[in-house]
Parts: structure tokens; C-alpha cells; sequence
């Protein structure tokens, strides 16, 4: 007989903790999260009715140790672990654990978690089950001699892939039977280093096919439905950034029988809870299975959209004993959604996470618009966990109202502080193939096939960045006032003096001036260009409504320090530096001898002493983020006068690491 319960524990953090912990009170449930160091003041700790600290911010030293958890759960007297997606949610061993220590976890069994993380044991289970799969081999004898037999007998192109885990990680493309060996040499390293386990298997390539999933949610009865598909063919490194349901070319009768291999995959496991069948479909609507992910997904909010129903409330249902709530015929599709991951991560320096300070945030709101999210302004995003920091979902009653919305909705959203994505998902669902339709796993190597692009200011952009430096001069009175004849004979007419401002742009450094003209208007000039701008609306903060020679437009704007100001335009956005500010700050600065960390993250080495003469270059410390170095070198001669970081330990950016005393004379 199923345990009943009342409380529910959340194994996790960030947007997926915050959605669970919402379904799970809306239901009546007492919420319990457990968060790290990291994230004391994080979204998903303030929601839960109580909070458990389970660990510094390494995650194996607290979302991925079990007995941290579990003591967490015996603490609060939890009575039920909802482990969300990642972590430990697919940890076989763990959703044993929860069993064995008389909790209930909400998901599958763990000797399905088991055969469905193995590639190659789940494909045995799937061709047993009759579910179509890719020809390739599965088998356990993994010596080169019969890899290199088993791939001949195949044909290129073939799929390399590791046996355990996925999101990319030990998988290899080969065209060419010269490139097998050495891709089975890298394919196996990489498996090894990231699971554990160096086994492979072989799959004949399906090349540009739509990636095409199926939600299938099963009961302690036996029963099992689909839910419908989700289309996830927009990849970047095997890992999905756009996912929509319905799939923009499915049709009643393939969306049958993809949902019939669906349903016979996950019977063939006595599947509970929600699970997700994950195909492979070619232009000739030939679908082959490619795996099986045993707990919720990231992308669950578009099926929940078209559906009308809250998967996390009806995991909480299933895992109570209860029956599904409607049959197969009973689940109907209505509208479209489409949903996107906004990273925070560098676009234009090959997609490389990023961390920092969310200086800004506002995520946008309409008609239609979902955004999942476990963000707040000032958080630090940390280089210790998924770069992913909200989803933004669009519905709409078709598929064109819902792209269109979601561009919109991504104009809107304003995230300084960090790096993201954002930009370049509107570039994506902007793409003709993808507002047709079109779009396969191909997509982003055959529409970005020189990488992305930085989009340069122009001279709105200037213009903006230039008033709003001026204005920030006029608020603070940093800016020097000078009268002119008008104001010392007592006139209260306008200033005529023009105050000037630079900003790089592609190389080239621009100057710019700004004149008063009056109250709220201005003129700018840029080399020989005019404008005139006129500020309509500042009430509401971070924000401006401004007119450029009669057009009007609003602005989200941030400033990072007294020379920098990030602005978003038109959906763009940028981080404008006023050159001149900088450099008096830097001629302030000149012989300071501070060094600071340039990012937020640990100390792992210092090679010099209080004491140690040092010359300008000489390094001085290694620190480390997001698992890559960044050498600190000294920018002054002198000698260290005092030392404020310390191996091992984490430093958030801008920190004093250590100081320099300049050489005297």
C-alpha cells in the first residue's frame, strides 16, 4: 500500500524548487527546502514554510549528498522528497534510499531510474518492447576489435555515444571509418571522467532529424498515458534551447502512434509518476527511440500550457496511491507554447557560463506569458550551479501568436549585472526557418554558421548612453558647474555649456556632447550628426520613456558604477563606458597598488607573501570560476603590503586579494 503524506521536501534550488514548492502549498502541502551556503537568501528558500541549511556551495558537498538530505527530511519530519530535475533526480541509489528510510520519493522506482540511465541496457528493454530504435549495437563486449566490426557492419555516419548519462558528454559523430578509433578513444575518456563509466554503444546517425519527445505519466494501477509531444530540435551541443508543443509538422496519425511506442516503453518498466520518451524523427516521419528520462523535465511547462494540467500537482497525486485522473481519450491539445532557457552565459565567447551579480531584474509580463524563475534583484548567480536562471513561456491560440509573443516577451526582459542569452534567442525564434517551422537538430550550426555576432551601438544608443551619464551628473552633482553669463546676471534660462562623453564603439572611440536646452530637452552631438532628445516620462525607476527627434521609445537602464551604464534599446542591449569618467577614475586610482578579483570564485593559489617585491607582470595569484583560470599580475612595482585572501576560500568579484605599496621615487 502507498504512504500517504502531508509535507514534501524539495532535493533542489533555483526555478524548478520554486515550482514545485508553489504546486505543492497550492495543494495543501507543508513545504520543507533545503539550500546550500550559496543560496541563504535564494527565492525558493523564502517560499517554503521552513528551510533546511544542508551544506557549503560545492554540490557535492550538499545537493548531491544524500545523507544531507536525508537528514534534512528526519529533521523536519518530511514526509515525501520531490527531487525536481538534475541532481539527484535520476540517482537510482538515492530513490532507494528515501524508500528505505520510510520516505516516499516522488518519481519511479529506483529499478527504473536504473535501466532507463543506461543507454544501452534501456535500448535491450525497448527493442524487447517492440519500440522502434535506431539500428546500432548495444552489446557488452566493448573491446576495439568488435566496436570497430560492429560500426563497419553499420555504415557511416554513426553516433558514438556513452552508455551512462547524456546532455552530450561522451558522445561523437563519425563520417569517416578513419576517425572511429580515435572518436572511441575520446568518446570513452570523456564517458569515464563524467559517469563513472567508460561504456559505449553505437547508433547508425539520423542526420537533421526533429528531436520530438513524449510526455507519458503512469499510475500504481498500471495505467499509463501520453500527454502529447514536445518538439526540442533547436540543440546547441546536444543541450535543447527552444522546446514547443504541439511539433509545428505532426499530424493525428503519427502523433498516435509515437504516443502508442511511448506508452509500450514506459509499461514495459511498470513506470509511476512522469517520465519523458525522448525520438529521433526523420523527414519520412520515421521515428527511432533515443532515450528515456525518468523525472520531470525543464521543458514540462509547454505540455502543462496546452494541456490545462500541473504536472508537479499530478506527481503528487500518483505518488499518493492515486489513479490517473482522465484516460487517453480524454487528454486533448488546445493552442501552442513555446518555451525558452535564457543562460546566463557569453554568447560572443563560444557560450561560456558566466556568474555575477544580477544587478537588474524584471522578467516580463502579458497576455500569455509564464516565467519560471528563482531569481532576485542583487542575487549572485553562482559559478557553482546551472547557468539556466528562468524560462520564459509563451501560449498562444497558434503557433505564430506564441512566437511572437515570446520575442516580445524577451524584449521585455531586463536582466543586468551578467551575460546572457537572451539576445540570441530572440535571434533564433526571429529566424524565417524557425517561424516556418523547419527547424531540425541542424539548425543553429546551418543559421549561426559563423557564431554569433555582437550587435554595435549605434548613435540612438550614444545618444541614450550620453544623457543618461548626464543625467546621472546632474543627480549627484559630481558634475562640474559652470555658469555662464546668463545664470551671473540672474537669468534662470538654460545652460549653454556642452558636457562631454566617450564611448568605444567596433575599436573607435566616439565623442559625444550633451546640452541643455531647456527642461527635459537636449541636444547631442556625435562627430557631425545632431539630435534632439526629449526625456517624457523618468518617474518610474531604471526606466526612461524618451523622445529622439520625435521618436519615442522606452528604456531599461542600470548603472554598473559611476563611468558604465548598461541600457536596453529596442530589445538590445548594451554596456556603454564613458571613457572620459574612466580614465580620471583611473588617474585617481594611478599608484593605488589594490589588487581585486575580477570574478566571483575560489582562490586556489597566491604566490607572493607579505613582504615579496614584485615588478609590474609578475603573478601574483590563480583564481578559478565556472572551471576555468584567470592569473591575477601585479599592474605596479612595489612590495606586497598585506594579504587579504586565502587559499581555497571563495572571493566574490571586486574583492581586495592583496595589496601592493608602491616603490618610492
Amino acid at each position: 500500500m502507498t504512504k500517504q503524506f502531508d509535507s514534501v521536501l524539495v532535493a533542489n534550488r533555483g526555478e524548478i524548487a520554486v515550482r514545485v514548492i508553489r504546486s505543492a502549498q497550492a495543494s495543501g502541502y507543508r513545504t520543507i527546502a533545503v539550500y546550500s551556503e550559496a543560496d541563504v537568501d535564494a527565492p525558493h528558500v523564502a517560499l517554503a514554510d521552513e528551510a533546511v541549511l544542508i551544506g557549503p556551495a560545492p554540490v557535492k558537498k550538499s545537493y548531491l549528498d544524500p545523507q544531507r538530505i536525508l537528514e534534512a527530511a528526519e529533521r523536519t519530519g518530511a514526509q515525501a522528497i520531490h527531487p525536481g530535475y538534475g541532481f539527484l533526480s535520476e540517482n537510482a541509489e538515492f530513490a532507494q534510499a528515501c524508500v528505505d528510510a520510510g520516505l516516499v520519493f516522488i518519481g519511479p522506482s529506483a529499478e527504473a531510474i536504473d535501466l532507463m540511465g543506461n543507454k544501452a541496457a534501456a535500448k535491450r528493454r525497448m527493442l524487447d518492447a517492440q519500440v522502434p530504435c535506431i539500428p546500432g549495437y548495444q552489446s557488452e563486449d566493448q573491446s576495439d576489435d568488435t566496436l570497430l566490426a560492429a560500426a563497419a557492419e553499420i555504415g557511416v555516419p554513426i553516433m558514438v555515444k556513452a552508455a551512462a548519462g547524456g546532455g552530450g558528454r561522451g558522445m561523437r559523430l563519425v563520417t569517416t571509418m578513419e576517425e572511429f578509433i580515435p572518436a572511441l578513444a575520446a568518446a570513452r575518456s570523456e564517458a569515464e571522467n563524467a559517469f563513472g563509466s567508460a561504456e559505449l554503444i553505437l547508433e547508425k546517425a539520423v542526420m537533421q532529424p526533429r528531436h520530438v519527445e513524449l510526455q507519458v505519466f503512469g499510475d500504481s494501477q498500471g495505467n499509463v498515458i501520453h500527454l502529447g509531444e514536445r518538439d526540442c530540435s533547436v540543440q546547441r551541443r546536444h543541450q535543447k534551447v527552444v522546446e514547443e508543443a504541439p511539433c509545428p509538422v505532426m499530424s493525428p496519425e503519427l502523433r498516435a502512434a509515437m504516443g502508442a511506442a511511448a506508452v509500450a516503453a514506459a509499461k514495459s518498466i511498470s513506470y509511476v509518476g512522469a517520465g519523458t520518451v525522448e525520438f529521433l524523427l526523420d523527414a519520412d516521419e520515421q521515428f527511432y527511440f533515443l532515450e528515456m528520462n525518468t523525472r520531470l523535465q525543464v521543458e514540462h511547462p509547454v505540455t502543462e500550457l496546452v494541456t490545462g494540467l500541473d504536472l508537479v500537482d499530478l506527481q503528487l497525486h500518483v505518488a499518493q496511491g492515486g489513479a490517473l485522473p482522465c484516460t487517453q481519450e480524454e487528454v486533448g491539445l488546445r493552442g501552442h507554447a513555446i518555451e525558452v532557457r535564457l543562460y546566463a552565459e557569453d554568447t560572443l565567447n563560444d557560450f561560456l557560463p558566466a556568474s555575477g551579480q544580477a544587478i537588474a531584474w524584471e522578467p516580463p509580463v502579458g497576455v500569455g506569458i509564464r516565467v519560471d524563475h528563482g531569481l532576485f534583484p542583487g542575487q549572485m548567480v553562482s559559478p557553482f550551479y546551472d547557468p539556466m536562471v528562468a524560462k520564459i513561456i509563451a501560449y498562444g491560440e497558434d503557433r505564430a501568436t506564441a512566437r511572437r509573443r515570446l520575442i516580445r516577451a524577451l524584449r521585455q526582459t531586463v536582466l543586468f549585472g551578467i551575460s546572457t542569452n537572451r539576445e540570441f534567442l530572440i535571434d533564433v525564434l526571429e529566424r524565417e526557418s524557425f517561424a516556418n517551422g523547419e527547424a531540425t537538430t541542424a539548425f543553429i550550426a546551418e543559421e549561426f554558421p559563423d557564431g554569433i555576432q555582437e550587435a554595435s551601438p549605434q548613435e540612438r544608443e550614444l545618444s541614450i548612453a550620453a544623457l543618461l551619464h548626464y543625467l546621472q551628473g546632474e543627480e549627484s552633482g559630481l558634475e562640474e558647474r559652470i555658469f555662464d553669463d546668463a545664470l551671473l546676471t540672474g537669468s534662470t534660462g538654460a545652460r549653454t555649456i556642452d558636457s562631454s562623453f566617450a564611448y568605444f564603439v567596433d575599436g573607435d572611440l566616439r565623442p559625444v556632447s550633451v546640452r541643455s536646452d531647456g527642461l527635459d530637452s537636449y541636444t547631442v552631438k556625435i562627430a557631425e550628426s545632431q539630435r534632439q532628445l526629449e526625456l517624457l516620462d523618468s518617474s518610474r525607476e531604471g526606466y526612461l520613456r524618451v523622445a529622439i527627434d520625435g521618436w519615442q521609445q522606452d528604456v531599461a537602464y542600470c548603472f554598473v558604477d559611476q563611468s558604465a551604464v548598461a541600457l536596453q534599446s529596442r530589445g538590445r542591449a548594451f554596456l556603454m563606458t564613458n571613457e572620459l569618467a574612466l580614465s580620471a577614475a583611473d588617474r585617481d586610482a594611478e599608484g593605488s597598488g589594490a589588487v581585486t578579483a575580477p570574478m566571483h570564485g575560489n582562490l586556489l593559489a597566491l604566490r607572493v607573501a607579505v613582504g615579496d617585491k614584485v615588478s609590474v607582470g609578475d603573478e601574483l595569484a590563480i583564481m578559478e570560476a565556472m572551471k576555468m583560470e584567470h592569473r591575477l599580475v601585479a599592474q605596479i612595482d612595489g612590495l606586497v603590503s598585506v594579504v587579504f585572501g586565502v587559499e581555497g576560500e571563495q572571493m566574490a568579484a571586486g574583492a581586495v586579494v592583496l595589496e601592493i605599496e608602491p616603490e618610492e621615487g
